[in-house]
């Protein structure tokens, strides 16, 4: 059973290692998990995740790998060497590209992209609930969708296989370009065994109370 303090990943949308740095000081040890996506990771790199893992914090990488087999694979075995604790893969890649990602030894969780939560279309759930049995299916550990189909594939695939809820507004906080959103204890309550929390925290006067008042509403 996870911490309720290990079910929080803050996620590092910034373009410079220092404002990184600065909100990790900041943050942990009440947030323990940290998000580096394509944004910061285009910035500064590899060093990122070195700065976090230095720290003593988790990171969730989340480029969403997207590419031939071979090339998937090999992004997942430096991500292992970096000590990364979950991943991203964009499940559109295709059966052969997630067996290749899963097939690597001693590799970090790997969590599959299913449908983007700034998208919303008729049918939405029901492709969420393919991709994720093809996720499963293929050896990834879980998937990456919105609160809205969290119970469904809790329901459908097990409580093992992890679910990570991106798009969290804490009440009263804007929606920005996100459609398909929670408060951060609707996911938790729906299941999700991780919820990525950005904008809220990150650009909040203080990030640190924005983060605990997160945590006090998840109990």
């Amino acid at each position: 059973m996870l911490d309720i303090k290990d079910k929080l990943i803050v996620a590092l949308d910034v373009d410079t290692l220092k404002e990184a740095k600065d909100l990790v000081d900041k943050l942990y040890p009440s947030v323990k998990i940290f998000k580096v996506g394509s944004q910061l990771f285009t910035a500064c790199g590899p060093e990122a995740v070195k700065m976090i893992a230095q720290k003593g914090a988790k990171v969730f990488l989340d480029l969403k790998s997207h590419d031939i087999p071979n090339t998937v694979k090999k992004a997942v075995e430096v991500a292992a060497k970096l000590e990364v604790f979950m991943l991203t893969v964009h499940l559109s890649g295709g059966k052969e590209m997630l067996q290749a990602a899963a097939s690597v030894v001693n590799r970090p969780k790997i969590v599959g992209v299913t449908v983007l939560t700034s998208q919303s279309e008729d049918g939405t759930a029901n492709k969420v609930l393919e991709l994720a049995k093809l996720a499963k299916n293929s050896g990834l550990d879980g998937v990456v969708c919105s609160m809205s189909e969290t119970k469904m594939i809790k329901k459908e695939l097990g409580k093992g296989f992890l679910v990570v809820n991106p798009g969290i507004r804490p009440k009263d906080s804007s929606s920005n370009d996100q459609k398909r959103i929670a408060t951060p204890k609707e996911a938790i309550d729906a299941g999700a065994d991780f919820i990525v929390v950005g904008r809220p925290v990150i650009q909040a006067e203080d990030p640190r109370k924005a983060a605990l008042n997160i945590l006090k509403e998840l109990g």
